[in-house]
């Protein structure tokens, strides 16, 4: 018998969009006091740093943010000033049959005056244009960009100009866990500076940086003992939120020297750039289960008890007990922070009214049910689709195979599997179900399963709750760690 399929019913609905994201496109950092970046329109590096202001306005149609700089060279000995107000919009388009968002984004608003030294850049002009795809799955929204863009000032008035062309682009992801944006962008400077008469022009030069910038925010659970001992509890967790900027300017410019540039001998190095914001602590529930004291699952399911991804009595666990797949269904939604409906408490809606249809989405899990809502949008975001015989099987005991198809589907990762017809590498791959193997393929590339001693899956096996636990912990860490070292680490150090 089938318990589960393959076939794709997508009806995910569009969710308002907000994640960590570098101020602008310039490459610099701030935390609640300053913002910092690196200008090269004199032809060197010079740090500038100062106040921002952001102010952001959002819905699920178009997102306004405005950007005011003002800023003064690091160096104290270096005399100047940057001043610049940018407003940005982006515009979202969703295709909720396809799960995905393409959201576009043009400037309305930019002014910028640069002054190094006795030298005065005025902003004359800019082009920019930015487009995102989104795609936008149950547990996270991955994106990824394009940015063009071209600034022209005037310099000293009538003294020369300065190009910019702008090219990169973002990637990034978004989740209830965490969220980060790289931008990895090249800028080429054109520098044209007038002489007098036939006097040879060594103040004019051409220049790249190439600027990698990360923002990125987690949240992180860490247990907290009690310092008393008179206490009724010996101590629980606290969830931290993080949120940390990384920078890097690699520039290739000319030499500087008395009589201007030598052109023909480069100045090449790397400047890196960092801020951090205050962390945010929050207390979370106490565990108090009599039963799970020593378990090798222990930490597992007091964390996700903490998070009320679990819910329940607060005195037994049952830990070696079968897990149903209502109750993993319910707790993986929850740990996604998928907004569920709650039921109506009125009276008047606990009798059925005349000609009133019950919604029903499986023949099994009624729509009295207290559970049915979670169901619901597991069904409509795809995360669980219904056997041929439309029953959802809620009692059932839950498989190794069902709650890895489960968490993979919640990634939007089993369609990143190989074309039908491969292996994967464990020892009992024969026995992976059709319908399970890119999940399980998935879920062992990504590092969120893995083999037992004799390196088989054991796709068919029934999970315990302590082993559901210990397997939805390892997919909040992912969430949590893995992306991030995906998105900022892997890209801004080793790219």
């Amino acid at each position: 018998m089938k318990k589960w399929t393959l076939v794709l019913v997508f009806t995910l609905l569009f969710t308002q969009i907000l994640w960590a994201a570098p101020p602008e496109f310039s490459g610099g950092v701030n935390d609640e006091f300053e913002y910092k970046e690196v200008v090269f329109l004199s032809g060197e590096p010079v740090v500038f740093k100062g106040e921002l202001k952001v102010t952001k306005k959002e819905d699920d149609e178009e997102k306004k943010i405005t950007y005011k700089f003002t800023l003064t060279p690091e160096d104290s000995s270096i005399s100047g000033k940057l001043t610049r107000n940018v407003s940005i919009t982006t515009t979202y388009t969703p295709n909720s049959a396809k799960g995905q968002t393409i959201a576009d984004t043009k400037i309305t608003k930019y002014t910028e005056t640069v002054t190094i030294g006795q030298d005065t850049f005025e902003l004359e002009d800019i082009q920019f244009s930015q487009s995102d795809i989104i795609d936008n799955r149950p547990a996270s929204d991955f994106y990824s960009g394009n940015i063009k863009a071209r600034k022209y000032y005037t310099i000293n008035g009538n003294q020369g100009t300065a190009y910019v062309d702008i090219t990169g682009g973002d990637v990034g992801y978004e989740n209830f866990w965490g969220s980060t944006e790289t931008q990895i962008i090249d800028y080429v400077y054109t520098i044209n500076r007038k002489t007098q008469g036939e006097e040879e022009n060594n103040l004019s030069w051409e220049g790249t940086v190439k600027v990698q910038v990360s923002d990125s925010t987690t949240k992180s659970l860490k247990y907290s003992a009690n310092e008393a001992s008179l206490s009724s509890f010996n101590g629980g967790y606290m969830k931290t939120t993080n949120q940390e900027m990384v920078s890097q300017y690699t520039y290739n410019l000319p030499r500087k020297t008395d009589k201007g540039f030598d052109t023909k001998r480069r100045d090449e190095d790397t400047i890196s750039l960092r801020a951090a914001m205050v962390p945010k602590v929050e207390r979370l529930i106490v565990p108090k289960f009599r039963d799970t004291g020593g378990h090798w699952a222990q930490q597992d399911i007091e964390k996700l008890y903490s998070l009320d991804v679990f819910e329940g009595s607060t005195t037994f666990f049952v830990p070696d007990a079968p897990m149903t797949r209502m109750e993993f269904v319910k707790a993986v939604v929850k740990a996604c922070n998928i907004r569920v409906e709650e039921e109506a408490t009125k009276k008047s809606t606990t009798r059925k009214k005349k000609n009133q249809v019950e919604e029903i989405i499986f023949v099994d899990v009624k729509s009295s049910d207290p559970n049915f809502q979670y169901i619901k949008e597991a069904y409509n975001k795809n995360i669980i689709t219904g056997s041929e015989d439309y029953k959802f099987r809620p009692n059932d005991s839950l498989t190794k195979g069902e709650a890895i198809t489960i968490l993979m589907r919640a990634l939007g990762f089993e369609s990143k599997a190989p074309a039908p017809g491969y292996k994967t590498y464990f020892a009992d791959d024969s026995r992976i179900p059709n319908w399970a193997r890119d999940a399980v393929y998935m879920a062992a590339e990504v590092g969120i399963v893995g083999g037992d001693g004799n390196n088989n899956i054991n796709a068919n096996k029934k999970l315990t709750r302590a082993e559901a636990s210990s397997m939805l912990v390892r997919f909040l860490n992912f969430l949590e760690k893995d992306l991030q070292k995906d998105y900022r680490e892997n890209i801004i150090y080793y790219n």
